[in-house]
């Protein structure tokens, strides 16, 4: 988690572990230009952690497992069990076990050297968002590369794919993975649909149209799940799914 935070906050504006020495508050008053730069630095660097949980949600692979878990938790008819807390925390971690090799590769050949002063703040920023670009590449539609590619020929930018730039691949790669989290998502209601139709055609035959068929089908959902090791199943494929 540590590393992850510290991975965000350069990925995203490039601010360096430098920026915590001291500044001298006196050379203010005398408009010193490297004074105001790390100002701005600290107000960046503090910018960057209040935006960490958006960085996460937009770069990794925490859509998709929050998406479908979600619609599992909808499909199986159950209002509030898992908990939200649960879910996230779920999705949370299954996230940081799919992207580690990432983390560790900003870490090891960005991160690290930086806060060693090995490196610049722009070498530290290109070697941080390579990982996570390349990520983002390999799981990203051709079809939303190739929408946001062309938005951008359209105002004048010149796009390569290896090089493609971050404001141009992040939007593809969500609407991506929103996508992938829905088409698993229908996978998953579809069982529980079948289960429900038999319910209700069942009640309606035995003439109990008082009763809602999801109050009799939802124990029968439950158990379906349960012995068919849904849990398993459902996040082997959705590690899976991963390239």
């Amino acid at each position: 988690m540590k590393r992850f935070l510290i991975a965000a906050a350069v990925l995203l504006a490039g601010i360096t572990a430098a920026s915590a020495q001291q500044i001298d508050l006196g050379g203010i008053a005398q408009a010193n230009g490297t004074t105001v730069a790390y100002i701005i630095q600290m107000f960046g660097l503090l910018s960057v952690l209040s935006v960490a949980p958006g960085l996460l949600i937009m770069v990794t692979s925490f859509t998709r497992f929050v998406i479908a878990f979600s619609i599992l938790r909808a499909g199986m008819g159950l209002q509030s069990t898992p908990a939200n807390l649960i879910l996230i925390s779920l999705s949370l971690f299954m996230t940081f076990y799919v992207m580690s090799p990432t983390f560790d590769q900003a870490w090891s050949g960005g991160v690290r050297p930086l806060m060693n002063n090995e490196i610049s703040q722009t070498e530290a920023l290109e070697k941080i968002s390579d990982p996570f670009r390349t990520f983002m590449l390999r799981n990203v539609r051709d079809k939303d590369f190739d929408l946001f590619a062309d938005l951008a020929r359209e105002r004048g930018q010149q796009v390569a794919r290896d090089t493609v730039d971050l404001r141009i691949l992040v939007p593809a790669f969500m609407i991506s993975e929103i996508r992938r989290g829905f088409e698993i998502g229908f996978l998953i209601v579809l069982p529980f649909l079948v289960i429900d139709l038999i319910v209700a055609t069942i009640t309606m035959a035995m003439g109990m149209m008082m009763l809602p068929p999801t109050v009799v089908s939802l124990p029968f959902k439950i158990l379906f799940f349960v012995l068919i090791d849904g849990w398993n199943l459902l996040v082997g494929s959705l590690v899976r799914s991963f390239h």
